[in-house]
């Protein structure tokens, strides 16, 4: 339904009206001036409203009841709520943040900057809206393709190896840089996983674990399927706030496959919510999103982690030319991409000659 509606929430006529004159050309303006009548409007008009701007101070309460409701519905899913107020204190913006408020905009306000902050919140809100629909139509897609390949299929690990394929091919089709990296990063991971299970038995892995690392490793950065393309293809260095953004491919990787748990079987489901959130971190605790170090980390991602770095630097991306695998190979060594397992990196020092000996495609037909 088109969300062609604007709820502003003030106290005072006056205030509202200001508001109201900025959007009227855009959306149809819906007005409250208490918790009560929000709450009601929301209720019968959610699906049709594009965005909340909602006064932190109402009639001697603040904007919690209404934030806590839109949480509890799920509302807040699918309408950015941006807070009003003339609060200078930080505590105030955390509390809306931590609730759930989309920003913040304080008065005294400028109407064209309220006016594009607005705008940009509801353009992230429909991107992010129209990228869960694609991705609930490509799963229901992957459960009706593997309902059929269940039937067929003789053995799980089958089943599991289809279904990683299919997902890199969705990945390919939306991201063409992808199309490159899921053989090498396999063959990588596979070679370094087994350097692994041969000198540090205390892992535990076996012939499985290593095999099914080196398949989910190409899924690892699932999650870009929910990064807008301006940001996931920006030729200049993000902003501090676009890189933030960049970084929750991880926590969107794992909301993703999560949705697939059904299709994997539970080890592979394990590894796959570990390698997509992990795989980022670093084992001095510089890494994200949650800064674990040493064997906090699973020893899954520890490996996938190292071959991302070292598959990202081999590559042309839009933002740098690919180095030269050996000069890929010292920099990773030199901490450049920061700082790995000691174990990992005699395994990756132990993998190089293997490594180098992979041919890509644009090679081989060289």
């Amino acid at each position: 339904m088109d969300r062609h509606k604007m709820l502003i929430v003030d106290d005072l006529e006056s205030n509202r009206m200001v508001l109201a004159e900025i959007f009227r050309a855009d959306y149809q303006i819906l007005q409250a001036e208490d918790t009560a009548t929000t709450l009601q409007l929301l209720e019968k008009q959610n699906k049709e409203i594009a965005a909340v701007l909602l006064d932190w101070h109402l009639s001697g309460e603040d904007g919690s009841k209404i934030l806590e409701a839109m949480k509890r519905k799920g509302w807040m899913n699918h309408i950015p709520v941006l807070i009003v107020t003339a609060e200078n204190s930080t505590e105030v913006e955390k509390k809306c943040i931590q609730m759930g408020a989309s920003d913040l905009i304080r008065k005294p306000f400028d109407s064209e900057v309220v006016k594009n902050r607005v705008n940009n919140n509801i353009s992230l809100y429909v991107h992010k809206n129209q990228m869960e629909e694609k991705v609930q139509e490509q799963n229901q897609m992957l459960r009706k393709q593997y309902a059929v390949m269940k039937l067929q299929a003789e053995k799980l690990k089958k089943s599991n190896e289809k279904m990683i394929d299919i997902v890199c091919n969705i990945l390919e089709h939306h991201y063409p840089e992808f199309s490159e990296n899921t053989q090498i990063t396999r063959e990588i991971s596979r070679i370094i996983g087994k350097k692994v299970q041969q000198n540090y038995p205390e892992y535990k892995l076996t012939d499985k674990d290593v095999e099914a690392i080196a398949e989910l490793s190409s899924l690892r950065d699932i999650g870009k399927l929910l990064i807008s393309d301006h940001v996931l293809y920006k030729p200049a260095k993000l902003t501090k706030e676009e890189a933030e953004y960049m970084k929750s491919h991880t926590s969107k990787g794992c909301e993703i496959m999560k949705m697939m748990k059904d299709l994997q079987s539970p080890d592979y489901h394990k590894k796959s919510l570990e390698i997509c959130r992990y795989h980022h971190e670093r084992y001095d605790g510089t890494g994200y999103p949650e800064g674990l170090k040493g064997d906090e980390i699973p020893i899954s991602a520890q490996i996938v982690s190292v071959v991302d770095a070292y598959h990202a630097l081999i590559s042309e991306r839009i933002y740098k030319r690919s180095y030269s695998r050996e000069e890929a190979y010292y920099m990773i060594l030199g901490g450049e991409c920061g700082i790995f397992s000691p174990k990992i990196m005699e395994c990756f020092r132990m993998s190089r000659k293997e490594m180098e000996a992979i041919n890509t495609d644009e090679e081989e037909s060289a």
